[in-house]
């Protein structure tokens, strides 16, 4: 290295003193006249040599050594497993189920009782005013059934309105007589007056059943 510096400086002071000696013979030949185009050629032959010779291409450094590959680490051979390997023995253990919840059913709860009924009037069957036998007489016995001497009983039943009057007569047993039969009913609807049924206390159509005998007056 300290060759090479002690080179490159000679030629630098060489290149140096060349220019020089070139700047003075340019000037020189300026003041004498001589042609311009002769020191041109001159100056750029002298300068292109200097140039050459001051830059020098540096020497690329030297490759790096090779570095040795270590070898590749031994590769060991695979390890054989036994995957047919007898499975444990399996227990079953029975367990019994839970017993079932216990339901406790709660009693129902009473039924109220419901209140008491409203206290209830009388109640009665309606009942005749005055005496049943004055409904028919003597009076009242058909003439044909006179003359011809026919007797007999009539039983019959009739319905009492609200008002205590007769609604309604029928024959329950015949007297074997139409005739006293109709003379029957005809007299109880003119002449019968009733106290009226009642339920809890309120007159209500109730009914009366009775008998007529028809018997020949003396």
């Amino acid at each position: 290295m300290a060759y090479a510096d002690q080179s490159m400086s000679g030629n630098k002071i060489t290149a140096l003193i060349i220019v020089a000696l070139i700047h003075i013979f340019v000037g020189y030949a300026l003041v004498t006249g001589l042609a311009y185009e002769a020191a041109k050629k001159v100056m750029q032959k002298v300068t292109t040599v200097d140039i050459k010779e001051e830059v020098k291409k540096e020497e690329p450094p030297p490759p790096p050594p090779k570095q040795e590959q270590a070898p590749p680490p031994p590769i060991a051979p695979p390890v054989k497993i036994n995957v047919a390997t007898t499975p444990p023995p399996i227990t079953t253990v029975t367990t019994a189920p839970p017993p079932p919840p216990t339901i406790i059913l709660a009693p129902p709860a009473p039924v109220p009782a419901p209140p008491p009924p409203p206290p209830k009037g009388p109640s009665a069957a309606a009942q005749p005013r005055g005496n049943p036998a004055s409904w028919a007489t003597a009076n009242d016995y058909p003439a044909r059934a006179l003359r011809e001497e026919r007797t007999g009983t009539t039983g019959f039943r009739v319905t009492v309105g609200t008002d205590g009057r007769v609604i309604d007569c029928q024959i329950t047993s015949s007297s074997g007589h139409a005739d006293l039969d109709q003379a029957t009913c005809d007299n109880v609807r003119r002449r019968a007056r009733f106290k009226p049924a009642m339920e809890n206390g309120e007159p209500v159509q109730g009914s009366y059943s009775n008998r007529i005998r028809w018997v020949i007056p003396e």
